[in-house]
Order: C-alpha cells, then structure tokens, then sequence
C-alpha cells in the first residue's frame, strides 16, 4: 500500500506542520502524489467508465519510522463495487465481504422487503383493496340515488299539503322516508366495516413487516457505524457513534467513515506510518447538482468528515486553520448620514459576528460608534466577497431597508472576474439552488432548491479570463458563485473561488482572493425617500 515516489523528490522540504484538511494548499509532495495516482487510474482500463463518472481519490504523505518518504492512496466509497484494490489503503471496516454480519443482515432485511412486495403484490391483497373501493363506490350510488328519490317525494308532499291533505299522513310518510335513508347508510357502513377488516388483516401484516424492517436497517447502521473504531495519533480509539454524539446530529451520516481521509490516516497509524500532510482531488466528471472540477483539489467535508479527522488529527501538530488567520483591513465609508452608513466591505472580513475569530463588520461598528448605538447589518456578504454593503443607525431604519430587499426594489450590480471566456455576451441563468448537507455550507443545484435568477453582461475579456457584470435577481447564498461554476450555468468559475473554483486559498488578503465584487446598490433613502446610488470600484 506504501508507495515510493517515481520521482525525484529531494528538492522539495518536507512540511512543518500536518495539512488542515478543511482549508488547505497542497504541499508539492502531495501534488506529486496525486500526479503519480492520476497515472495509475489512467493505466486501469477497466475502470475509466466509473472514473469518468466523477469520483473523490485521495493521497497521504509519509514518513517511516527509518526516515523514507512515501506516499498512500485511497479512494471515497468503493471502487468498482469492492474496497479492496492493492493500489489503495483499505477500507476502515470492509462492509462488502461475503461473509460479514453486515452482509448477513443486509439480506435478512432484503427477505423482508420481498416479503412485504409479495404481500402488496397478492391477488389476495389486490382483491381486498378492490372490495373496500367497491363498497365505497356502492354505497355513494345507491345513496345518492335513494337521495334523489326522497327529495322527490317531498316536493310531492309539498304539493299536496298545499292541496289539504291530511298534514298526519304527510308526517308519516316523511319519518318513513327518512327511516329508509337511515337503513341503507347502516347496511352499507356495516359492509365497509366488513371490507375494511378483512383488509386490515393484510395491512396490519405489512406494517408489522415494514416496522421490523425499519428497526433492523437502523440497529444495522448503528451496528455499523460501531465497526469503525478510528484511531488518532496517540493510539486513541473511538467508534462514529461516539464521534458524531457531541454533533448537531448526533448520529453519523451514511457514509461516514468511507472518505478518503479517514481511510489515509486509519491506514498510516495501523502501519507505523507518521502522517505528513494530505490532500483529496476530485477525478472525472461533476455531479449534476454539484460543481467539481476534473483534477482539482477538495477540502475534507464538513458532515461526514471533520468530527472524524478532529479525533483522528489529535497528537499531529496540525497547521493552523487559514480562515482563522485573516487580518482583514478596515472597511471604508463610501457615506454617511444621521440614519445609514454605506461602506466598502473588505475580502476577507465577516459581514456578521461567527465562530471563527475573524474580525467582521458587526465588531468593526461597535468598536466605532459604541456597543449601545451601533449600526445594524441591513444585508449581508459573503467574506470572500468585497463590496458595498449597508448599516442602519435605528430599528426603524433597518426595518425600512430591509423591506426594500424583501420586496426586491433594491438595484444591486456586481463585478467579477472568471475563469475562461462564456459563451454568450449577455444572458439570464435560472437554475434552482438549495444547501448541500453533506458539505456545508456549499450550495447545489436541485430541482427541489429555491429559484435562483441572475442575469449577467460580459464587460470584456482579460488574457483568457471574462470581466463579467452580474446582477442578482434573487438572493440565494453562493448564488453567483454557484451560477458561474455551475456546467448548467456560465460553466466557468470566478477566479479565486475556493470553493466552486480551481483554487482552495481564496478570502485571504495577500492577493489569493476571491475576484467578486458588490459594485452598485441602488435604494430609497430610508428617511427622505430620495433614491441613492452608490458605486464603488473593485480592486481587481
């Protein structure tokens, strides 16, 4: 599983400090690496369908006790429908085996799903559903017949009470009448009564199934997920369950423990193996929803990953988060009156207060007008991006503006910079986005997703790169990032996007950052109603 590099790697210095999987530069030993499996794959004949597909790999860079270099593969899921190929670490816990309770199980509660499509499936069943629907079907015609009979009847009874008859014998009739309505409804709830019950014997016999089903699928995933005892570096061992209990979910997610990484670091400790850095790289084509390049680098995921390489990077001296190291520059005011204040946001800068520690917006205000009196947030930006945004000096204020992006009469333009040359020189992109749980806070395309409408203008082209004018019809987090990447949208990504683009070191200030920029808001002043607009110029 140990692989020796082809290459002459001596030039290059070994790194400092382990990778920070969740936002991270390849080092050059990991690039190599990944070359080196890029390589292999390609000499796999047998396999390109699936890898064309689109499928995450990953590559650990080694170190043995007697000082060589090496490097390990592995690969997201499994390959070709087994987790066991020489070439690549194994898995965590082989689920796949023939032989393992898993497995066992697994066709246990198969012998019950057929069970239970057998039983749909029966003339039996068919034949009892058919006859409640009958019953049904017959009691609302002889009803509604009898119905129309009876009211008949009694514009008769009216004309002869008009006539003199006798009102006794009118009474009669009607009670009769009446009384014959009230025995047929009886006759025919008592025959639905009948139908249903002969029914409910086969549903309750499904629903006992399908309950036994769901009990054993979520005792086996427990089972499961009890089966990968992740190690750390100081010989630690913890089960997904135990890992995943402190979470927001509290239980692990499927396919957890099957990534790249865990495997790569499951691998190296069992071996002796002292992990120096690491990197996963997507190969093949891009999710529908998603955008993955071909080739590029990935960071770990959030959901199935971090609660996992957060044990198992205990007792590696990791690199430090980069997010965490952004020393963004302060905002300027673009203008200023007793009710608003508009400014420059900088990349890098959190538009609200978060988890991280980054300098953000909010701090900035209240650090300058006061922790009483600070202005509010009206809308926000993401960090990466820079630009125009807009805080309110009262609630009432705040109120009045934010009405206005509700109802959507605010203007807003911005500027980008992507990567290659679009196809078209204007247009509208209407693609539907929703969050990717698995990989917060990416976003995705789906049909099930909110509308998302962004139109665009191509302002020129910049040594094979577009300068390119947006404006956002909807609001949608990552929206014109996302709509950009996207193969359905403009299929080229704004440079420096570090998470839909090419490169994993954007929202940093020493020019790796993302090109994106809020250009132009145009709104109604909150207090003269005069409306404002106010342009600022990107600094790429």
């Amino acid at each position: 599983m140990l692989h020796r590099f082809h290459c002459d790697i001596s030039a290059i210095a070994l790194p400092q400090q382990f990778t920070w999987p969740f936002h991270y530069t390849p080092h050059p030993l990991c690039r190599v690496a990944a070359d080196e499996v890029q390589a292999y794959l390609r000499s796999r004949e047998e396999w390109q369908d699936e890898i064309a597909a689109g499928k995450m790999f990953g590559v650990l860079v080694v170190q043995e006790r007697g000082g060589e270099i090496g490097f390990l593969a592995a690969f997201s899921g499994n390959l070709a429908g087994r987790n066991d190929h020489e070439y690549f670490v194994p898995a965590v816990y082989d689920m796949l085996q023939p032989d393992d309770f898993f497995r066992r199980e697994e066709a246990e509660i198969s012998a019950i799903n057929r069970s239970v499509a057998e039983l749909e499936q029966s003339a039996e069943y068919r034949n009892a559903r058919q006859a409640v629907q009958n019953s049904k079907l017959q009691a609302e015609r002889e009803i509604a017949v009898l119905k129309e009979t009876l009211a008949q009847r009694k514009i008769e009874r009216a004309q002869r009470r008009a006539e003199g008859e006798a009102e006794a014998q009118l009474i009669l009739e009607s009670q009769r009448d009446n009384a014959d309505l009230q025995r047929l409804k009886r006759h025919h709830r008592d025959a639905i009564v009948e139908a249903e019950s002969h029914l409910a014997v086969f549903d309750a016999e499904i629903a006992s199934l399908r309950e036994e089903r769901s009990r054993r699928s979520a005792d086996l995933q427990m089972a499961l997920f009890r089966e990968f005892r992740m190690l750390n570096a100081r010989g630690e061992v913890s089960d997904l369950c135990e890992l995943f209990a402190p979470t927001a979910q509290r239980i692990p997610p499927a396919g957890a423990g099957e990534c790249a990484a865990p495997k790569l670091l499951q691998y190296a400790y069992l071996n002796d193996l002292q992990p120096l850095a690491m990197a996963e790289f997507w190969q093949g084509a891009s999710p529908r929803g998603e955008v993955r390049h071909d080739g590029h680098f990935y960071p770990s995921c959030n959901s199935k990953c971090k609660p996992i390489l957060m044990h198992m990077m205990q007792g590696l001296n990791v690199e430090p988060n980069p997010l965490t190291e952004i020393c963004p520059p302060e905002p300027e005011i673009l203008l200023e009156d007793e009710s608003i204040v508009v400014i420059n946001k900088p990349c890098g800068m959190l538009s609200v207060d978060g988890k991280s520690g980054v300098r953000s917006v909010e701090a900035w205000a209240r650090e300058r007008y006061g922790e009483k009196d600070f202005p509010m947030i009206v809308h926000r930006l993401d960090q990466s991006t820079s630009g125009i945004l807009i805080l309110a000096k009262s609630k009432q204020v705040h109120y009045a503006l934010q009405s206005q992006f509700i109802r959507r009469t605010v203007e807003k333009r911005y500027v980008a910079l992507l990567e290659g040359e679009v196809a078209h020189e204007s247009g509208t992109i209407d693609l539907p986005m929703r969050l990717d749980y698995d990989n917060r806070p990416r976003q995705m395309i789906a049909a099930d997703g909110k509308q998302a409408v962004t139109e665009y203008k191509v302002v020129g082209v910049e040594d094979g790169r577009t300068r390119i004018l947006f404006r956002p019809i909807t609001g949608r987090t990552h929206q014109l990032r996302l709509h950009a990447a996207h193969r359905d949208g403009l299929n080229a990504p704004i440079v420096g996007d570090d998470i839909y683009g090419r490169s994993l070191h954007a929202d940093c200030t020493d020019g790796h950052r993302l090109c994106l920029h809020a250009c132009l808001l145009e709104f109604d002043h909150p207090v003269t109603g005069e409306r404002i607009c106010v342009e600022c110029k990107a600094d790429f």
